[in-house]
């Protein structure tokens, strides 16, 4: 989970409220107003239709649409390893010990082949020509997209004996043809791509992520068994540098191992199962831990297919059919019994599905969801038969498998009532909406902002100082339940939970309808002590476990109070951080009156608008999901039931804490 600062300046629509937008054109439109965009400056002129954005995923995405080839090079059988370093500057280079490159002419351009890849979009050898049966990326676009998006880059090739080397600059220009600089060892062969993210494409930032290089490259590891993926990351302090290299011969066994390792497993093994069909390869593995969430992650080709697809639907039927069939047949369930619902059989389980395919096809430009309609029926096929001969192998595994999903379904029929009370008739009904809430005058939910706030007496301060066209105020009693340690049925009996659902309006789990919430800003606004962050992590935890659309499309807000007031004279100024108010004690000098907000309810609501709550003023602190596994891990080690596992992490990140306490 990371986080993003918003705008001060920031207030939406509401800004323009009456005003009409002037979208006429008065030029006259001829021949002279078509443009050609030559060779890579299509890519520069439009980069988020080739990576999403210019944001820091999209300058991650041109690490991986380099590695990629790597990756591809050992699915075909030709390498075994794929090093990225990283050096101070942040220049990145990927080497493989694939075939290489090759280095001959090409006869549609009259250029050289290496050129043609890194130059022409649509080029290189995933179009069916024999060079890879599968592939991660199949558009062709990935080394000359990075190229254009490059303040640089140098590819160097090895093979056929020789040393090859060929430059590009000013946005994939070539700075000179390729070009033989040397002799090498026959046995030699590979490719070695070294780049430079262009700055004034990626203006937000050019600094790669340490943690999301790293943990990207291990989860590659996991899915191509017996393949080596090695990170270097010179930025690193010394003291914190190190040398990683991934390799899992159990390939996806070890991958659920990994995922499960901070949960207790409720199996001895893990469920593992593949095979192939029409070319298609499957690869699937699981396990049930003691925990309510299940966690299923796909991929095709090694892309991470974060909303699933035809290949979690095939999972998803097998798992449903073979256990209702098992526990009909040995009787867990008895003839009068309803069958298990999806819901119910997966509670608890960690998963991860793995599809190679020769021709896949996504919906959506960012390959997130698998659309090959034959998948389905394949991935049923072999993991619903290789299920249903563990459970058939394995009695007393199995009838764990059956207690804990026979219990999720009684616990689901018992939050099924809960949940009903949360559910209001129309959206329109203000008096089903919770009494403690103050809303806002405006139905018009695209300005619309909630806070959450924590006590009657900041939600008093908050409730005065508000602007009430578009502010509302949700105070909340005390520490919500801690939603990773609880049923559903007890979620959805907590009484701060049922407010805050029923004020969003959006539903929640499967039924979550952003379309429907009432605010487009949720923003947590709490104390800087102990409380009020574990206050903020159980409300962070409850969104993404019950409303994570929310927070994925970017709804989810922390509120920054300040932590001083500082006073000379008529010259008020306020400290965020500990750092912020040393600096401004230096610029005012002697003779300051210092105050130490220890809560927000000391703030008056004059005080509390200006710092927190008005939008040309406050800094607010978007909540954003980068990557769902590291996401869940961090969730289940701060709030789930084992306490090892939180120490240490404790202890690792202590260095970075500023409690007050």
């Amino acid at each position: 989970m990371s986080e993003e600062k918003v705008n001060k300046e920031e207030m939406e629509s509401s800004a323009v409220l009456g005003e009409e937008l002037d979208i006429k054109v008065t030029h006259k439109y001829d021949d002279s107003d078509i443009q050609v965009l030559d060779g890579l400056e299509a890519v520069r002129k439009r980069p988020g239709m080739y990576i999403a954005s210019t944001s820091s995923k999209g300058l991650h995405h041109l690490v991986w649409e380099i590695v990629d080839n790597g990756i591809d090079e050992a699915m075909a059988g030709f390498a075994t390893t794929v090093t990225v370093h990283v050096d101070k500057d942040n220049i990145v280079t990927v080497t493989d010990d694939g075939r290489g490159m090759p280095t001959g002419t090409n006869e549609k351009t009259g250029k050289s082949t290496i050129e043609t890849i890194f130059t022409v979009l649509h080029a290189g050898g995933k179009f069916g020509g024999g060079a890879y049966k599968v592939s991660g990326g199949l558009h062709g676009v990935g080394a000359s997209v990075v190229n254009a998006l490059s303040e640089w880059m140098e590819v160097t090739v090895f093979n056929n004996g020789e040393e090859c080397f060929i430059r590009f600059e000013n946005g994939g220009h070539p700075v000179a043809p390729l070009k033989v600089v040397g002799k090498c060892s026959p046995d030699k062969h590979g490719t070695t791509v070294k780049f430079k993210a262009d700055p004034t494409i990626f203006t937000e930032t050019t600094i790669y992520d340490h943690e999301t290089l790293r943990d990207r490259l291990r989860q590659l590891a996991f899915l191509n068994k017996g393949i080596r993926l090695v990170f270097d990351d010179d930025r690193q302090e010394e003291e914190k540098k190190k040398h990683y290299e991934f390799m899992f011969e159990g390939g996806l066994r070890e991958y659920v191992k990994f995922l499960n390792k901070n949960k207790t497993s409720l199996l001895e093994t893990v469920i593992y199962s593949e095979g192939h069909e029409s070319g298609i390869q499957v690869e699937i593995a699981c396990q049930y831990n003691d925990g309510y969430n299940p966690n299923v992650y796909t991929f095709c080709n090694n892309i991470n297919t974060v909303e699933g697809g035809t290949h979690e639907e095939g999972f998803r039927m097998a798992l449903n059919r073979i256990i209702n069939r098992y526990a009909r047949k040995n009787g867990f369930l008895k003839e009068k019994d309803d069958n298990l619902t999806s819901d119910d059989c997966k509670e608890g389980i960690t998963a991860v599905i793995s599809v190679k395919h020769p021709d896949p096809q996504y919906e959506g430009q960012t390959k997130t969801k698998l659309g090959n309609s034959e998948v389905r029926k394949i991935v049923s096929d072999i993991f619903g038969t290789q299920l249903e001969r563990f459970l058939m192998e394995n009695p007393d595994q199995a009838k764990i498998i059956m207690e804990k999903v026979i219990l999720a379904s009684q616990a689901r029929m018992a939050a099924k009532k809960a949940r009903e009370s949360t559910r209001r008739k129309n959206s329109l009904e203000i008096s089903s909406l919770p009494g403690k809430l103050t809303d806002c005058s405006s139905k018009d939910a695209s300005i619309c902002e909630i806070y959450i706030v924590e006590g009657d007496s900041a939600g008093g301060s908050a409730k005065n100082g508000r602007d009430s066209h578009f502010q509302a105020i949700l105070p909340l009693r005390g520490k919500i339940l801690n939603v990773e340690k609880a049923r559903q049925h007890r979620v959805f009996e907590n009484a701060e939970i049922r407010s805050m659902i029923t004020a969003f309006g959006c539903g929640v789990l499967d039924e979550v309808d952003t379309s429907k919430l009432r605010y487009n800003k949720i923003v947590i606004m709490t104390d800087a002590d102990v409380d009020g962050s574990h206050i903020r992590i159980l409300l962070l935890t409850f969104f993404y476990r019950y409303l994570r659309p929310i927070i994925e499309q970017g709804h989810v807000y922390i509120a920054q109070p300040p932590l001083y007031k500082l006073q000379k004279g008529s010259t008020v100024r306020y400290a965020y951080t500990e750092q912020m108010a040393t600096r401004i004690r230096e610029e005012l000098g002697d003779r300051i009156s210092v105050q130490r907000y220890k809560g927000l309810g000391e703030m008056d609501a004059e005080q509390l608008w200006e710092t927190t709550m008005d939008p040309k003023n406050r800094t607010l602190i978007r909540v954003t999901i980068d990557d769902a596994e590291r996401a869940d891990e961090y969730f289940n080690i701060m709030m789930g039931e084992e306490v090892e596992p939180r120490k240490n992490f404790i202890v690792e990140n202590a260095g970075y804490a500023n409690l007050d306490i």
